[in-house]
């Protein structure tokens, strides 16, 4: 099969182009782009027809196989507009390879790595316009496949639609940067090793919904989830891997197939090691973090994730037991993550390591 490039891409411009939002309106994964990049897989051909096309509805058969089955992958990552004008990704690669991963995982053909890398520069510059301009809000990129084949029953399908949509937001959670309320979860389980808990697939959503609604009403933003076997050690937090800062020392969940690789994640303790921080990744059992908050050595507690970047951890509520964390305040450890990892995003600190990618 001929390696595609950027020029195999056909596009459509829309002839009823959207008003955008305001940025009080951009709320997160509310509202999306003109346009959105759309290709097919069958055996025959491969990967084939890249088309970047209005905004639309699709038409699939009731029997296609991912409403019965399951067989879908997303990813996230975020357009940034510098104050210059530039437009810029971070860390784009990294997505892609976890999103070939998930692939592997799920059955489903991988894509071309740099294929894959020039749709999404293609599609976010085709609809650079809807990139916002205001501090601290982000175009959204939204990647994903899912299995089309109409078929009733278990096996992988043999055609599939890659897809990514466009979505300007602002922040992730209400709160902002303000540390936000967690509520730890003991009845359900969302992940074990050796099955979905590494992959960005929605099964792994669709199975935490149940604690999350549970977590929101009675008032917290998201949901803490512990090891699916032993129910003691802490996994991540609902869309976000976790840190915990203790006596000085930044302990993350290693990566043991139970939760997301993340990719601020890898750029939190890449930061944290050359700024000196002993870093940590091993199993944190809940019961080290209550001790350590009893005993006054729990200095701070924060999530990373591509929508929310770094959101401090207020409260962690476990069965009824609350725990207030730094005063319910930002901490320095997360404060200086988030001002440089987004001054990296928005082109106000220097990028040394080659994370970003200019359009």
């Amino acid at each position: 099969m001929l390696k595609m490039t950027a020029k195999d891409i056909i596009t459509e411009k829309t002839t009823q182009p959207k008003i955008k939002p305001q940025s009080s309106d951009m709320l997160f994964g509310k509202n999306f782009s003109d346009h959105m990049f759309v290709m097919e897989y069958n055996q025959d051909k491969g990967w084939n027809n890249p088309k970047i096309v209005p905004y639309g509805n699709i038409s699939l058969s009731p029997a296609a196989m991912v409403f019965h089955y399951g067989q879908e992958l997303f990813e996230g990552m975020k357009a940034y507009r510098t104050e210059s004008g530039k437009l810029q990704l971070f860390r784009p690669e990294k997505n892609i390879a976890r999103m070939n991963w998930t692939c592997d995982r799920l059955c489903i053909p991988e894509l071309d790595p740099e294929f894959a890398l020039e749709a999404i520069k293609e599609t976010v510059k085709f609809d650079s316009e809807w990139i916002p301009s205001e501090p601290e809000y982000s175009l959204y990129i939204r990647p994903f496949i899912i299995a089309t084949d109409p078929y009733i029953g278990v096996r992988a399908s043999s055609t599939y639609l890659f897809m990514i949509i466009l979505s300007p937001v602002g922040s992730y959670y209400p709160e902002g940067i303000n540390p936000v309320k967690i509520y730890v979860e003991n009845e359900y389980v969302r992940a074990v090793k050796g099955g979905l808990g590494f992959a960005k697939a929605g099964a792994n959503y669709a199975a935490s919904l149940k604690a999350q609604y549970k977590a929101k009403e009675i008032g917290y933003a998201q949901v803490m989830w512990l090891d699916g076997v032993e129910r003691k050690y802490i996994d991540e937090v609902g869309t976000m891997n976790v840190f915990f800062v203790i006596d000085g020392k930044i302990i993350t969940p290693s990566l043991d197939g139970s939760i997301l690789p993340g990719v601020t994640r890898d750029s939190v303790i890449h930061l944290l090691k050359e700024w000196g921080y002993d870093v940590q990744e091993r199993k944190l059992a809940l019961a080290e973090v209550v001790e350590a908050n009893k005993n006054g050595t729990l200095n701070e507690a924060f999530g990373t994730g591509t929508a929310a970047v770094i959101s401090p951890i207020g409260e962690l509520n476990n069965n009824g037991d609350k725990m207030n964390i730094n005063n319910g305040e930002i901490g320095p450890v997360a404060k200086k993550l988030y001002d440089t990892i987004t001054g990296i995003q928005y082109g106000r600190i220097e990028d040394k390591y080659n994370w970003i990618v200019e359009l």
